[in-house]
C-alpha cells in the first residue's frame, strides 16, 4: 500500500516540477539559486533532478543560458526564452483550470462523505 501512494505522489510531483521550475525563471538563475528559491516556497527538489530537468527543458528552446565567469567559480544561469514564456503562460492558465476542478470534486466527494 505504501509502495503505491509513494508511486502516485512520485508521479504527482514528477508532473508540477517543470511547472514550478519555469515559474522561477523569468530573471536569470543559477542551479543552486534556483533549489534554494524553489525550496523556500516548499518545493524540494535534488539537484540531481533539477539538472537534466533544466538541460531538457533548453534542448526544447524553453530556456537559453549563459555562463557568467566573473567570480571566481563560473555559473550557468537560465532563463524564459520568449517561446518559454508562452509555454509557460500556457501551463499555468490550464494548471490553474486543472487545480479549481480538483478543487471543485474533491469539495464534492467531502460533501458526499457526510450526506
Amino acid at each position: 500500500m505504501v509502495n503505491l501512494l509513494d508511486s502516485y505522489m512520485t508521479e504527482l510531483r514528477r508532473g508540477t516540477l517543470p511547472l514550478a521550475v519555469l515559474s522561477q525563471l523569468r530573471k536569470p538563475q543559477y542551479g543552486y539559486s534556483l533549489v534554494q528559491g524553489l525550496e523556500s516556497a516548499g518545493v524540494s527538489i535534488e539537484q540531481s533532478t533539477l539538472y537534466p530537468l533544466l538541460r531538457r527543458l533548453e534542448k526544447q528552446n524553453l530556456l537559453t543560458s549563459s555562463w557568467d565567469t566573473t567570480e571566481s567559480r563560473p555559473r550557468k544561469y537560465y532563463v524564459l526564452s520568449d517561446y518559454g514564456i508562452e509555454v509557460f503562460e500556457q501551463l499555468k492558465g490550464e494548471w490553474e483550470k486543472m487545480t479549481l476542478e480538483l478543487k471543485s470534486l474533491l469539495e464534492g466527494d467531502e460533501r458526499s462523505e457526510f450526506d
